[in-house]
């Protein structure tokens, strides 16, 4: 897939990871649209990028279909979505308190899976209905999991569940969608200067990454984007779930 002038809506796209995504593919040639919450930077995102701006709770499905049909009106198509929208809570299983809440689980579910699931459907649905290039391919869906879906620690119970819920869909979507030329893939990144993480000290990200075979550093968002952007651009790249991680594997805590 080439990027000039192709249609991307990044969701989460104000900040961190889909940003440096959106960035790069808009450098390249590419249309954006920005979906993420109201409050965000989204608006002013948008404008440095020469794009469009649709406030987005992931949460409320309802809106998040009104927010991509606008966005692809805005766009007048969509060939890629790249996904990064989530979040956990560190939690264990049972503590002295009792049983993890119940309510609290489900909402990670809700906010990790059940939203990848909820864009990957409709976006899938608006790129059905583009014209296939000469290789038969009419779009590219990238979802975020995590490193933790396969080495989970200590407290992430939820979120591990949930990222391990979009690197399992991940293959069985590009089967779903194979036949309509649409590629689905999944990115498992390792820590990240993104969010909660951002900006801590040295110290203390050595000690999280001390694990890593190398670099023993945090990623940037721009490892991420040049990864997704690699993915959109190489039709081969399906089906899978990639880490991005300098070999890193999560000990227990």
């Amino acid at each position: 897939m080439e990027i000039k002038k192709h249609n991307g809506i990044f969701v989460g796209g104000a900040s961190g990871m889909a940003l440096a995504t959106a960035e790069l593919f808009r450098e390249k040639g590419g249309n954006v649209a920005i979906l993420d919450l109201p409050k965000s930077a989204g608006a002013a995102v948008a404008e440095r990028l020469g794009g469009t701006f649709h406030p987005c709770n992931v949460m409320d499905y309802a809106a998040t279909e009104k927010a991509i049909d606008e966005a692809v009106q805005a766009l007048g198509s969509v060939h890629f979505c790249c996904n990064t929208a989530g979040g956990g809570l560190a939690k264990r299983t049972l503590t002295r308190e009792g049983p993890h809440p119940l309510e609290e689980f489900q909402r990670v579910i809700d906010l990790n899976l059940i939203s990848a699931f909820n864009i990957s459907r409709l976006i899938s649905a608006k790129m059905a209905q583009n014209e296939p290039n000469e290789d038969g391919e009419r779009g590219c869906i990238i979802n975020t999991a995590s490193i933790a879906a396969f080495e989970g620690q200590i407290g992430q119970v939820a979120y591990a569940a949930a990222k391990a819920g979009i690197a399992g869909m991940t293959f069985v979507m590009a089967r779903d969608l194979g036949s309509m030329g649409i590629r689905t893939n999944a990115i498992a990144p390792s820590l990240f200067d993104t969010g909660l993480t951002s900006g801590i000290p040295e110290e203390f990200a050595l000690a999280l990454t001390k694990d890593a075979a190398f670099p023993k550093k945090m990623g940037k968002p721009i490892h991420y984007a040049i990864q997704a952007i690699s993915i959109y651009e190489n039709a081969m790249m399906n089906g899978g779930t990639i880490r991005v991680d300098a070999g890193q594997r999560f000990g227990p805590k």
